[in-house]
């Protein structure tokens, strides 16, 4: 086995974290650079990604920051240059960059509001997983992992919620393609669900969100540390081996049964 396929450690290992600035991508990208890998943050904001590097406390040796719109094909080829350019090669592709629509009517959305979201949520993984395949293809050793952020919405919707739960279903698409297609070139590609990991985008479930009854009730949350951890245990796995779905949730959100 190869310095890169090792399991258990990220030494030596590279990982690209898209919407790495905050939430959910800011907990994977501390849990990662924990483990050992050299990590290129990717988001809007390069204030928000230059603040996760200072409080991982990391230097340049360890840390790339860049600016990216995920929806723009040129902005991703930059990235991927960049990642390529600075550390010759990469292990692991997080693909967690999303965005959503405010929770209206579906015949309240404007064009430009869904475009925005298939942008952030569907092209933009299938963006990243693109660039990631070719320098997956011919780096030595050869291969790699991606990891989709898929979300309890690609299994089921949360009421006036078209835009989101369309592209997340989407996602699930891009996961199983990517499966297949990576097969004969050591390319794993795996899907985390998660249910209400407690972040600044939800942080409204403590005061109460809208159920498909019409009521609003308050939801339990998770850790997002725990959700962190959860994407570094399947980062860590040999190339042989592939967790092509897991669900990470608050045990008593209401996902499983009738709400």
């Amino acid at each position: 086995m190869g310095e890169h396929d090792a399991t258990g450690t990220g030494i030596d290992r590279v990982a690209l974290v898209t919407g790495a600035g905050s939430g959910i991508g800011r907990a994977a990208t501390l849990a990662l650079l924990g483990d050992g890998y050299r990590v290129v943050l990717a988001g809007r904001r390069a204030e928000a990604l230059e603040r996760v590097v200072a409080d991982a406390g990391l230097g340049a040796d360890r840390t790339l920051a860049v600016a990216t719109d995920v929806g723009d094909p040129e902005s991703v080829r930059a990235l991927f240059a960049r990642t390529e350019e600075t550390f010759g090669r990469l292990d692991v592709l997080f693909n967690n960059a999303g965005s959503g629509t405010p929770a209206v009517p579906i015949e309240e959305l404007s064009f430009e509001q869904w475009q925005a979201v298939v942008a952030a949520n569907l092209t933009g993984t299938f963006l990243c997983t693109q660039q990631a395949f070719r320098l997956m293809k011919k780096q030595a050793p050869r291969g790699g992992r991606i990891i989709n952020n898929g979300s309890i919405s690609a299994h089921a919707p949360r009421p006036n919620s078209a835009p989101y739960t369309a592209t997340k279903h989407g996602v699930t698409g891009m996961t199983r393609s990517a499966a297949l297609d990576g097969r004969n070139f050591d390319i794993a590609c795996g899907q985390i669900d998660i249910g209400n990991a407690a972040t600044e985008m939800t942080e409204r479930m403590k005061q109460g969100v809208a159920q498909p009854d019409g009521s609003i009730r308050p939801e339990p949350q998770i850790d997002v540390t725990l959700v962190g951890r959860a994407v570094l245990q399947m980062a860590n796995l040999p190339l042989d081996t592939n967790v092509l779905f897991m669900t990470i949730m608050a045990t008593k959100m209401p996902f499983v049964g009738r709400g």
